[in-house]
């Protein structure tokens, strides 16, 4: 077996577990699949890690070319990962309002398919009648975890209560309505349309109603209160909490080192706000700049139009300036909408869904416009720039592109690349001139402060036993950030332990990997060939990703 072939096998194996994933990568031949939520499913998909894993050990790496090298890097990087994460039995404690819960990220995605076709409008007829049993399968593992003392947290199984009520209360604006297919006579319209209506009555809300239930009687009694908020509260909770560390950041920094890291960060900030805050404000304290920010009337949105045509305005900027930062650029421009209404409450400022393989869906940046008049404008310029261009909209868009490289590399969740190229992407725009004004520059600073509490906060609440409100109380010391979305981002943090430490732990690694060609290079460093290296290899862990771009600098 060859190492792309293995890789080819990967992709089957976390597919397999992931369908509504493949489908909306554009690999339709799982389309009628949902998730096995199950004991027995987990155990097997597990086994069939391993299997890749005893594999890809087994292969002779001094005979592969440096392509190869890298793909057998990536799968025995990733497939590590993945029984990391599979030890930690999140969908036992997972519960929680938004697209981090199996529960709600089903429904999340499902409501982003693509149909163009009458077999697509088949598969998804298809899926709707299967949720009863994925959101059964789900109810028993809950009930497992229980069982071991692995408990969700309290606040956050009542927000995923309180998420189904008004999905249930209101079914004319059920995600599940939003995909629609055709018009062109492709699809019988009309079948599909009377046969997912009755799907979603007779089937669909019955089965919600039925785990809502089980959610509120059975979960709900036995859920963390919010001191107990973290992993470290849960049997084997450091433990799980050291793996997805580990997962998130594809290093082995300890939680403790993470902490620091943050907490370092957070001090260097310090003398950056006071110079820009000293144009701004005409103070350069930083208790007095970030009171300004989370404040002043004027720095929050008037509406959620005036915020969707701020985002576009920023990338349309960027787009223009990219040719001289970027040698390759996407086929495709990015398309920004507002986060559906059904999930608007429970999710950040913003979030970024990459394109269909198959064309079926555009790269989109959703810009959240829920209470937009209570969200930070200053931060906007840089949350686009992160989550569209130059940031993941690139980023995700080029790696679909490489067709000479295997789909492994293409759609990995490597998150701490992921995330690092987005946040690195903040500070880059502040190279290329992007930034509108001093105000959009402290935005730019505030990100940097929210990304280095995440080392903080994160590590404080899953390692260190920190209640949630501590963890707010931290990050309102020492961000801008609004307190809607103090207590929003807290609770993500609480709900998907780990995920929060890639941004800054990438953030760094890229611009150390960067740093050391710029020292290598000297007068013959050339940016753009240096983001096309880092953005033209797929999705890398960090350190395959150095290992890339120190070939490239020795011109291997």
């Amino acid at each position: 077996m060859t190492v792309v072939q293995l890789a080819d096998e990967f992709v089957d194996v976390l597919l397999d577990a992931n369908p509504i994933e493949a489908t909306l990568l554009g690999v339709r031949d799982r389309d009628e699949l949902l998730p096995d939520f199950g004991e027995d499913a987990e155990q097997e998909h597990r086994r069939r890690v391993e299997v890749v894993l005893e594999r890809a050990r087994a292969i002779d790496t001094a005979t592969l070319s440096s392509t190869d090298r890298v793909t057998h890097a990536v799968v025995v990087q990733q497939a590590g990962a993945e029984l990391d994460r599979l030890r930690t039995r999140a969908a036992e404690y997972t519960i929680t309002d938004t697209f981090f819960a199996p529960a709600v990220g089903m429904f999340s995605s499902l409501s982003m398919v693509g149909l163009v076709t009458q077999e697509h409008a088949d598969a998804y007829l298809a899926r709707l009648a299967g949720v009863p049993a994925a959101l059964e399968a789900l109810a028993e593992r809950h009930r497992e975890g229980m069982a071991a003392g692995r408990v969700p947290v309290r606040r956050l199984t009542e927000a995923t209560v309180d998420h189904f009520d008004r999905y249930l209360a209101d079914p004319q604006t059920d995600p599940l309505l939003m995909p629609q297919p055709p018009a062109d006579g492709s699809v019988d319209v009309d079948g599909f349309d009377t046969e997912r209506s009755r799907l979603l009555d007779e089937v669909v809300r019955p089965a919600v109603a039925h785990y809502r239930d089980v959610l509120a009687t059975e979960v709900l009694p036995h859920g963390r209160p919010d001191d107990r908020a973290g992993l470290h509260w849960l049997p084997d909770g450091d433990d799980f909490y050291t793996r997805l560390a580990r997962v998130h950041t594809t290093t082995d920094r300890s939680p403790a080192e993470l902490h620091q890291t943050g907490l370092d960060v957070i001090a260097g900030l310090n003398a950056e706000y006071a110079e820009v805050g000293g144009r701004v404000f005409r103070t350069g304290e930083l208790t007095e700049i970030l009171d300004r920010l989370r404040y002043d009337p004027s720095m929050r949105w008037k509406d959620g139009d005036e915020l969707l045509e701020a985002a576009r305005a920023a990338i349309r900027r960027a787009e223009q300036v990219a040719p001289r930062w970027f040698g390759t650029l996407p086929d495709q421009q990015c398309v920004v909408e507002a986060v559906p209404p059904a999930e608007a409450r429970g999710v950040g400022a913003a979030y970024y869904m990459q394109p269909a393989i198959d064309g079926s869906r555009p790269g989109t940046y959703y810009a959240n416009t829920y209470q937009a008049e209570k969200r930070d404008r200053f931060s906007s310029e840089a949350v686009a720039f992160h989550e569209a261009v130059p940031g993941h909209h690139f980023q995700l868009t080029l790696a679909l592109e490489q067709s000479e490289l295997p789909l492994l590399r293409k759609i990995v969740d490597v998150t701490a690349y992921i995330e690092g190229w987005g946040l690195y992407s903040e500070r880059l725009a502040d190279e290329m001139g992007l930034y509108s004004d001093d105000i959009a520059r402290l935005g730019m600073l505030s990100e940097d402060s929210l990304r280095a509490s995440r080392l903080v906060v994160d590590t404080g609440l899953h390692a260190m036993g920190w209640s949630r409100q501590q963890a707010v109380d931290f990050m309102l010391a020492h961000t801008a950030t609004s307190r809607i979305e103090i207590e929003t981002e807290v609770d993500r943090y609480i709900a998907a332990p780990g995920q929060a430490l890639s941004y800054m732990t990438g953030r760094l690694e890229i611009q150390r990997i960067r740093a050391e060609a710029e020292r290598a290079l000297g007068e013959r460093f050339d940016i753009r060939a240096f983001h096309d290296v880092v953005l033209g290899n797929g999705l890398l862990p960090l350190n395959v990703l150095d290992d890339v771009v120190r070939a490239w600098v020795h011109g291997g």
